[in-house]
């Protein structure tokens, strides 16, 4: 979209904001022409564009706290952006608000073994926070496909997972504490080192808050050992029925994967043009099952799931030899979403849960729909918690690809809800299901949502226009206040 032609009123109220921006961070640091407005005009949902009112980019935890402060008073809207990786237009920016850029937050502040955790601003990639202590035998679990670009910040916006959230967790299993400054530019620490506090889990309900309560400005993780050993299994099936049968039958066994996903044929295809992981291509989908541990746990459980695959009817079972070929079975997995963009002019990811034992079913009705709607599907998911990323595959250079891309979407999504799952697994809300969230959520369950925001944004100047249908002013709402730690929330409807 473009920026529509402002008014006197709209000209001389952007340079009156763009003088007082200037005055808090570097001259340099503010971006205020369309050419380099044009670099944060999307993020990974790249359907939807808009160039931002101004860009911002602090370096300093107390910047930030000066530029919401006067956004909060001046009543300026503004959006905080990572580094624009995420999917579900999260990061998207408004015509009259700030965007403002946590790029420069990029040092890792702490390492600290005999706590086992790691202190970083928000600007640090995922992938360089096991960087930073892999020498030591350390690493990072939440690894999304992104995790060369994505930030630890925009990590915890949005409760990243990742294709090791089977058995390790999603970021809000492996986040220790966090600082944040809230909207008013107050410079809050939620958690730390230490054990959980008592009390409301404040910092369980920003994890995943998708921006929309404050800015985060550093980030305390837990790392782990690297385990001992670590084998990968690539199993091929004849339907992605069977596969999605083999997931549950695993699970069943109760045996828990360092990580399991799975890949449908147009996928397969696709990744091993472009990698050449060599996987089968005379399958309908592929299986990859990564057991950690102690040697002899490994090449115990290994034995295990190759009995079970076979059970379930796998065509073949391929175990890795050595490291290399472990790494190269998850790069394959990892260039999925890329590599798929060489059999498609664009393709709309979606990001659904459901549970395991349904598989199956919303396999084949996914596959159904595809043929109803004209439009291939590719399927790449972390099938061991259930959550899916169907690649719908379309052209936006055709009239009404798009629509018929985005309804086939909504109604994958509307599926996941209706067999039992949720919206979203990891990618969030963002504008993308905003007008599902009634699919899942009743109106009173969508009013005591916003009145957590309301406790944290009064004036609903953070990312609005995100995760909610309908916005209701928090005067309409009762508003909940933070009062020495606790929430107190207005009096409820009682049932």
């Amino acid at each position: 979209m473009e920026m529509p032609e402002p008014d006197a009123t709209t000209i001389a109220r952007r340079a009156a904001i763009i003088g007082v921006l200037k005055r808090i961070v570097p001259e340099t640091s503010v971006i205020a022409e369309e050419e380099g407005l044009r670099a944060y005009e999307c993020d990974g949902l790249t359907a939807y564009r808009q160039l931002p009112l101004i860009v911002v980019l602090p370096e300093t935890t107390e910047q930030i706290s000066q530029i919401l402060k006067y956004c909060n008073e001046a009543e300026v809207k503004i959006v905080p952006r990572g580094a624009g990786t995420s999917l579900s237009g999260g990061a998207l920016p408004l015509a009259d608000a700030i965007t403002l850029g946590l790029g420069k937050l990029n040092r890792i502040l702490d390492i600290d073994y005999a706590n086992r955790c790691v202190t970083a601003q928000p600007g640090v990639t995922n992938l360089a926070m096991t960087q930073a202590v892999e020498s030591d035998g350390y690493y990072y679990a939440p690894d999304p496909s992104s995790q060369i670009a994505c930030t630890i910040g925009g990590n915890v916006a949005e409760n990243s997972g990742g294709v090791h959230c089977l058995k390790y967790g999603l970021t809000t299993n492996n986040l220790l504490g966090i600082e944040m400054v809230l909207m008013d530019g107050e410079i809050i620490r939620l958690g730390g080192k230490h054990l959980d506090s008592g009390g409301y889990d404040l910092m369980g309900v920003v994890t995943g808050s998708e921006g929309l309560l404050g800015v985060i400005t550093e980030v305390t993780v837990r790392i782990l050992a690297k385990p001992p050993a670590a084998r990968a299994l690539l199993i091929g099936f004849e339907s992605s029925e069977a596969a999605g049968s083999c997931v549950a039958a695993i699970i069943g066994a109760g045996i828990i994967p360092g990580g399991m996903e799975m890949m449908d044929r147009p996928a397969i295809h696709a990744v091993e043009e472009f990698v050449h992981a060599g996987y089968p291509l005379d399958v309908e989908a592929i299986l990859i099952v990564e057991l950690d541990g102690p040697e002899e746990e490994v090449d115990f459980l290994v034995g295990r799931v190759d009995g079970i695959a076979r059970q379930s009817g796998a065509t073949s079972v391929r175990a890795s030899r050595d490291e290399a070929e472990r790494m190269l079975f998850w790069a394959g997995r990892k260039a999925a979403f890329p590599a798929v963009g060489r059999i498609s002019p664009d393709y709309y990811c979606m990001d659904g849960t459901i549970p395991r034992h349904q598989l199956p079913i919303v396999l084949k009705r996914m596959a159904e729909a595809s043929v109803r709607y004209g439009l291939g599907v590719a399927n790449v998911f972390h099938a061991g918690d259930g959550n899916l990323h169907p690649l719908i595959l379309y052209d936006a250079n055709v009239p009404g690809e798009l629509e018929k891309a985005e309804e086939f979407g909504a109604e994958i999504l509307t599926l996941c809800v209706e067999v039992g799952g949720v919206l979203t697994g990891e990618h969030g809300v963002g504008v993308e299901k905003r007008d599902l969230m009634e699919t899942m959520f009743t109106e009173i369950d969508l009013k005591q949502q916003q009145r957590v925001k309301c406790a944290f944004d009064p004036g609903q100047l953070l990312n609005p226009g995100k995760v909610f249908p309908t916005l209701h002013r928090c005067a309409e709402l009762g508003r909940v206040h933070i009062q020495g730690g606790e929430m107190r929330f207005p009096e409820l409807p009682r049932f």
